[in-house]
């Protein structure tokens, strides 16, 4: 029998999919997946059918989704079963939403009792490929769904009339410890109500469970639950000391109840039918860990643990460098200021800050002007940002200081462009300098400051558009300034869907600290409350785990030296053990606060010597080793600047990332999933698809990195007009498929056949184009006639050039050979018609 189908796996942080097929077309027997970090979100099963006339859709029978979590190392498998009892064939799109910090390391599915599973090969051999299928016609789907850190594996496959049809998805990923509990989360959207729907969470620890939680269902686009939301109630738990099993089996009744719960609580920030989403399965828990960490070694690896809680907090001078350009103005700016009242309380005694705020211009905030009345100022694009900011001395977190740092912060407003390297350059000079400012201030306190843990918070919703604005540049200015016992950690914050995703990114993972996307939702200010706390207590800095070099391989352990370590947080190294070994020694070396004087540090050191056991059990270590140190090797290649021929050396982070993923069969930024018919003989050499390359991918908070890709530039001037109620597309953390009928065309009746990127987006049942983008479904209307709408406008951000003029999209001949995320920066409104912002050459009569 024929089996038609496509295969796609997308992977994108932050709300990212973009391709489903929604057609059948005759392909080779060899089916493609690979990895995607450009894309939009949405999870479901589609069904097409082959012929015409109405059928049967294809039903989802049965759902298994479970976990098994071996020392905070998570494998979860996805089983869906699905029957088409029409008489006709029909196409099936398998989408499954899962958390961004997990590698796919596995896929089977079954049609007709033939099974086919996929292999990883290099992403780049499959490229040819992939391009081959594309020049058949394989298309995509439009997709509207959003989620919060998330990313999709897709698999379109065509379903022959009266059988069934098994996908098997597995996935694995070390959970992070955040905020005193290890978080796992399982997505439940299967579109339809399922007779058989099983949830089974499996957790194995080597110590006590001192902590389980297992809060009511959630949307996935909330802040982490916490002890104080209501636990769930119809969830069976069975534990004992060191383990725990959780099952979760909703009834329909039940379904129902959580498709309805959902539906009510989203209504207010979603766009378009939620039938079918139930929500977000989260358990929580912790583990009695002994007082100095915790080594595990078996077959050959071993896992170190740290996660000390008995220590006084350092004292820290932090600089919150706050983006106030024109593009933050309306909801962005009001819930800044909401969250930074909260932060501002949440200063530990004995902390100092500084308030930095940068437009066009800086400036620091000296705290005695709250009792003063606010100057009126004067924006202006061009002749203010060449101005050098006063340099201030910081502020003790005293109730006073704190309140008077309320009243400033309440006075921002949102003009004029957007000054990175300026800001940046001054919040290091702030620290560097903190003694000669505070020499030529009335304090007493100024051995105290010279003392502090320096910590540069940076929230920025846009690219640099005025002083330096080339990425690379800022980053290196910002190198040559922040070093040595000086040297800050630098958290980047990305408010929206406009900021540089890989200059935020890098300029963290150089300057030890990590980045991270707020989402522009109504929980915003939440959002940056609940980052502030993971950070808001360093424990220990200049942390240093120490293994004897006869007794581990030293070229396979993981990063061993860490800037800070935070309370509630954790610090994982792992490595292979050499076979001599008979006792695996590991010192940890770090500074805390003394408890006398919580200016001053003292050094500790932290010895462990466990034996090393001859018979091999069926720890994950193994596996945990070369998640972590893939992770790792992607974070160093994305915080370097090598060149193409460089990351083709042998011993370059890449290559060495690669060898490890094709080893252990982890889809990455550099692998891709090939499946192919067990019973055709070239089916295993046959060329694998591969993807759009991205470069970046999204990290957990304990290693420094932020992955968000198809981020918008901002206007060039920096300013925005005032936002305005928008509505937000469903969340979909969703580890499980959705049926539903495809409603999307290929573009022909819309005369769009010279632009192939388009029609994935075209929904026949509106007319429209519809896209997501800044979180916001956008919406345009599209003709069928072939006179295209003659309305056009002039428009600053062309698709090429520097000028342009905003027409309908027909008549841009220089959007033809573009992508949707490209266009996503250069749409534009044309009477309410969909059109791009086109080079003046480019526009056809």
């Amino acid at each position: 029998m024929s089996l038609k189908r496509q295969l796609l796996i997308l992977f994108g942080s932050i709300g990212l999919l973009s391709v489903v097929h929604a057609a059948t077309i005759t392909t080779p027997e060899t089916m493609v997946v690979s990895r995607s970090d450009d894309a939009e979100t949405e999870a479901t099963l589609d069904v097409d059918t082959v012929t015409e006339g109405p059928v049967q859709p294809i039903k989802l029978t049965k759902m298994d989704v479970k976990s098994v979590i071996s020392m905070r190392y998570a494998h979860t498998a996805i089983v869906a079963h699905v029957r088409n009892a029409a008489n006709k064939s029909q196409e099936a799109n398998f989408r499954v939403l899962l958390p961004d910090t997990a590698f796919i390391s596995g896929f089977v599915m079954t049609l007709d009792g033939k099974s086919y599973k996929a292999y990883v090969k290099e992403k780049k051999e499959a490229a040819q490929i992939y391009q081959t299928a594309v020049s058949q016609g394989i298309g995509a789907a439009h997709i509207a769904a959003r989620a919060r850190d998330s990313n999709h594996f897709t698999v379109s496959v065509n379903v022959e009339a009266f059988t069934k049809a098994t996908f098997n998805l597995t996935y694995e990923e070390l959970l992070e410890y955040r905020n005193g509990v290890y978080n796992h989360a399982v997505n439940l959207q299967p579109g339809q109500l399922v007779s058989d729907f099983t949830v089974t969470i499996d957790i194995r620890e080597s110590n006590k469970i001192t902590e389980l939680r297992v809060p009511e269902i959630r949307t996935g686009n909330e802040i982490d639950a916490t002890k104080d939301d209501e636990q769930i109630s119809n969830a069976e738990i069975t534990r004992c000391d060191n383990a725990a099993v959780i099952l979760f089996k909703p009834d329909l009744d039940e379904q129902k109840r959580l498709m309805s719960v959902y539906a009510e609580k989203s209504k207010d920030s979603l766009r378009g039918n939620v039938e079918g989403v139930l929500g977000q399965f989260v358990v929580q828990y912790d583990v009695e860990r002994p007082k100095d960490g915790e080594v595990l070694v078996n077959g050959g690896y071993f896992v170190h643990f740290f996660a000390p809680t008995d220590l006084a907090p350092l004292r820290k001078y932090v600089v919150f460098v706050l983006d106030t350009s024109g593009s933050m103005y309306g909801r962005k700016i009001e819930q800044l200021k909401q969250a930074m009242q909260t932060i501002l309380s949440e200063l530990n005694p004995g902390d100092y800050f500084s308030i930095l705020s940068f437009d066009s211009d800086v400036l620091v905030t000296d705290i005695a002007d709250a009792d003063k009345e606010p100057p009126k100022r004067k924006y202006s694009y061009y002749d203010r940002h060449d101005v050098k900011p006063t340099l201030k001395p910081a502020s003790k977190a005293t109730p006073e200081n704190i309140a008077r740092a309320k009243i400033i912060i309440d006075r921002l407003e949102a003009n004029g462009g957007t000054n990175i390297d300026a800001a940046l350059g001054t919040a290091i000079d702030l620290i560097r300098n903190r003694s000669e400012l505070f020499a030529n201030s009335t304090s007493s306190n100024k051995d105290e400051i010279l003392s502090l843990e320096p910590i540069i918070i940076f929230l920025t919703d846009g690219d640099p558009t005025v002083g330096e604005m080339n990425p690379k540049t800022i980053i290196k200015n910002v190198a040559e300034k922040n070093y040595g016992s000086d040297e800050a950690t630098i958290f980047s914050l990305a408010f929206g869907e406009d900021a540089d995703p890989k200059l935020l990114r890098k300029l963290s993972l150089r300057n030890n600290g990590f980045a991270r996307h707020i989402y522009e939702a109504s929980d915003a200010a939440l959002q940056l409350r609940d980052f502030y706390r993971q950070v808001s207590s360093p424990l220990l800095s200049h942390v240093k785990f120490v293994y004897a070099p006869d007794q581990v391989i030293e070229s396979s352990v993981t990063k061993t030296k860490f800037r800070t370590y935070y309370a509630g947080s954790e610090v994982v190294v792992a490595g292979q053990v050499d076979t001599a070994t008979r006792d695996l020694e590991s010192t940890v070396e770090a500074f805390c606060g003394d408890e006398n004087d919580h200016f001053l540090r003292k050094k500790i050191t932290k010895k462990i010597k466990v034996p090393v056991p001859v018979e091999k059990s069926d720890l994950p270590l193994e596996r945990l080793w070369a998640y972590l140190t893939i992770k790792q090797l992607l974070d160093a290649s994305d915080a370097s600047d090598a060149t193409e021929e460089e990351k083709k050396k042998e011993t370059s982070p890449e290559q060495q990332a690669l060898k490890i993923a094709l080893k252990y069969e982890f889809v990455t930024p550099l692998t891709s999933l090939v499946v192919v018919k067990p019973n055709e003989t070239d089916a295993v050499n046959a060329e694998p698809v591969g993807d759009r390359e991205s470069g970046s991918h999204r990290q957990p908070i304990s290693s420094p990195a932020m992955y968000r890709p198809s981020l918008n530039a901002m206007s060039p001037l920096g300013v925005d007009p005032p936002s305005t109620p928008v509505a937000y597309a469903p969340p979909a953390w969703s580890t499980t498929p959705v049926i539903e009928q495809s409603t999307t065309s290929n573009g022909s009746n819309y005369h769009l056949q010279e632009y192939p990127w388009a029609a994935p987006y075209v929904d026949v049942s509106s007319d429209s184009l519809v896209f997501v983008a800044a979180n916001n479904t956008i919406t345009l209307k599209l003709v069928s006639s072939s006179e295209p709408p003659k309305s056009e406008s002039e428009c600053s951000k062309p698709v090429s050039g520097d000028a342009g003029r905003c027409v309908y999209l027909t008549r841009c001949q220089a959007a033809r050979n573009i992508t949707i995320d490209t266009y996503k920066s250069h749409y534009c409104d044309v009477a309410g018609f969909a059109g791009v912002c086109c080079p003046q050459d480019g526009i056809a009569v």
